[in-house]
């Protein structure tokens, strides 16, 4: 052993007591500073979890992948960690570690925690510095502002892969820090969420089956290009949330998948390992050092790569040990129960450890059934999420508007029905990449009857969303009208956009973002009922729906009244609060939105007729299959 290795390994190791402490107890959440390939002055060191080999080195393109050439030392405490330091290594090294367990298994496995991959259908490790001159400092400082519960959230959702192609070559990191950059701004969306870009082996599964969870996928350029994306983002005061997947890997055999001959990273027991949706392996929650490698991959992208949140998904199937699987087909907890135990301590863990590093962030669950206090805190018992999908508004509101108008009046109260629960978490309301694809159809395919009213209803429909209580979040291409299903190997149909009535779509997106940008009544109070007050939910033979919303001043309060069939109602009356005159922001029938422009009058004066239980009333004109706002100044 040469006398450099020596006195590396002896004095200046990565790892120290305190690290191997913690990760044996299942809180290190900076694993990715110690395991990993790791550049030094002459070489690099190497370190990987594998306990139940009897034999690890190191391969690559530094020794011409000879597994005999650099072999790594088992330390001595107990961690299952082995470390070498080589000095022929250098930045842009292809690795991997070759492994030979005990049991005789042999394999060359990429490293868990490397930063940067070839790309796919190549499976190395690249030796890689992240170091990386940010600019987004003012972002950095103020983006607790921009992040807070009570401030607006209008997500932009992103696959960039498909968001716009050169041909048939998807835009890189820096193109897509100029293009996308620039539209998210045009568009006035306050944040970006992209579908998970954590290196994967197959394109198709959108990013969530990943094997690199520190690394940015390699197919649209290197690290510091993705760091790139993010600091554009944040220069232009565009907050950045990332998909982020601990529910599950694949099975490829070159990553995490039994990886030193044991099953080390997924449970051992197939009623518990295997996930039947997703033909993958499940994370062994009940593992210490398991549970430090996730905490450490949601820390590191929060950290390195200033990423302002994280959506965690398909949550439900990490809490349920019976999701997706007959009787006999699942293990029952200690206390004989369906709820795993093991993964709901690892989810209020890593809520503490994000919230208490970085406290400028969100966590968002992607949480598909009715687990309480999902964004309550864990010191009153709930998981510590700051925000949850509201997938049951989406269904509902998505059943509804697929119905006929005719028939709409019999199903009024799948859009009453959310305003129960609205309250109960805090919700952000989606129309996500999930409802496009498979066969359901685009957001404007759903909608029935002909080409006028797919168009009206789609407006309508974002006009409802936008004025619902909640956070927003729209895929790629519904602020268009794209009527074709999203698909990964294409580009979004922005040649759509030459037609007056999809730019219509487009502008009326972009005034919902300004509007309520502009109206704290509109994002202030989101998750509590004080901001909320229905006027009327209960003309359902006219399927008609009126509510007010209110910032925490009171004096910033928005009308918004909804007619949900192809008929105009003329001379409707509404009650309201307050006497004056109630001026019109957003119609989403006129002629700029490509509606018929009815309805369109500047402002309403209220009568001394009381309606609905208020003082005062006013006439409207609704238009049909349109959705109005009003505001009226307070003093």
């Amino acid at each position: 052993m040469p006398v450099y290795f020596i006195f590396f390994y002896m004095n200046l190791s990565m790892i120290t007591d305190y690290d191997i402490y913690l990760f044996k107890e299942g809180s290190h959440c900076r694993l990715y500073e110690k395991l990993g390939a790791h550049p030094l002055e002459g070489g690099v060191y190497f370190a990987v979890w594998a306990p139940n080999a009897r034999y690890v080195s190191v391969v690559g393109s530094f020794n011409s992948w000879d597994r005999g050439a650099n072999p790594l030392k088992l330390r001595e405490d107990g961690s299952g960690i082995w470390e070498g330091f080589v000095e022929k290594a250098r930045v842009g090294d292809l690795y991997k570690y070759f492994i030979v367990s005990k049991s005789g298994y042999e394999a060359e496995k990429a490293d868990p925690f490397g930063f940067f991959f070839e790309v796919s259908p190549k499976t190395a490790s690249i030796v890689w510095d992240l170091s990386y001159q940010w600019k987004d400092q003012e972002w950095m400082k103020e983006r607790h502002k921009k992040n807070a519960l009570d401030s607006p959230w209008l997500i932009y959702e992103v696959h960039l892969g498909s968001w716009k192609k050169k041909g048939w070559e998807s835009l890189s990191y820096r193109e897509l820090a100029e293009e996308l950059v620039e539209y998210i701004k045009e568009m006035g969306f306050t944040h970006v969420e992209f579908l998970p870009v954590m290196e994967h082996p197959f394109y198709g599964s959108w990013g969530y089956q990943i094997t690199g969870y520190f690394a940015p996928t390699s197919r649209y350029g290197t690290p510091q290009d993705f760091m790139y994306l993010i600091d554009r983002l944040h220069q232009e005061g565009i907050g950045v949330i990332l998909d982020w997947v601990p529910s599950h890997f694949p099975t490829d055999g070159h990553a995490l998948a039994y990886f030193d001959g044991t099953h080390l990273y997924e449970y051992e027991d197939f009623r518990k390992r295997y996930h039947p949706d997703w033909n993958s392996y499940i994370f062994d929650y009940s593992k210490p050092e398991v549970r430090s490698f996730l905490l450490s991959s949601a820390h590191f992208w929060l950290g390195i790569y200033h990423a302002d949140g994280i959506r965690v998904d398909a949550v439900a199937s990490m809490l349920y040990l019976d999701y997706s699987r007959k009787p006999g087909e699942w293990v029952p907890n200690i206390y004989g129960g369906k709820e795993n135990l093991e993964a709901i301590e690892f989810i209020r863990k890593l809520n503490e450890c994000l919230y208490r590093d970085f406290p400028g962030i969100q966590t968002i669950a992607e949480e598909s059934t009715a687990w309480p206090m999902v964004t309550k805190p864990t010191y009153l018992g709930g998981l510590g999420f700051g925000m949850k999908w509201n997938m049951g508004w989406m269904h509902d509101t998505l059943f509804y508007f697929s119905k006929d108008p005719i028939h709409r009046k019999y199903h009024q109260d799948k859009l009453a029905f959310s305003l129960w629960y609205a309250f109960s978490e805090n919700f952000v309301l989606v129309l996500s990449h999930d409802e496009v694809v498979y066969g359901k159809g685009s957001l404007i395919n759903k909608m029935p009857k002909d080409w006028w009213q797919k168009f009206a209803n789609l407006r309508l429909l974002l006009t409802y969303m936008y004025a619902h209580p909640g956070k927003k979040l729209l895929f790629m291409g519904g602020e268009f009208g794209q009527w074709d299903e999203w698909n990964h190997d294409r580009g979004l149909d922005w040649f759509l956009l030459e037609h007056s009535t999809h730019r219509g779509v487009q502008k009326l997106v972009r005034d919902l973002n300004r509007v309520v940008k502009e109206n704290p009544a509109l994002y202030e109070l989101d998750f509590s009922h004080e901001g909320f007050e229905w006027i009327d939910f209960s003309d359902t033979d006219q399927s008609v729906i009126s509510f007010l919303r209110k910032d925490r001043s009171g004096k910033n309060i928005f009308l918004s009244v909804f007619n949900f069939t192809p008929v105009p109602r003329y001379n409707y009356r509404i009650g309201v609060p307050y006497r004056g005159f109630w001026k019109k922001i957003i119609n989403s029938d006129a002629l700029e939105y490509g509606g018929s422009g009815h309805g369109d009058t500047e402002a309403v004066h209220t009568e001394d007729v009381p309606f609905h239980g208020r003082p005062y009333s006013i006439c409207l004109t609704l238009p049909s299959l349109a959705g109005l706002y009003f505001t009226i100044a307070l003093s």
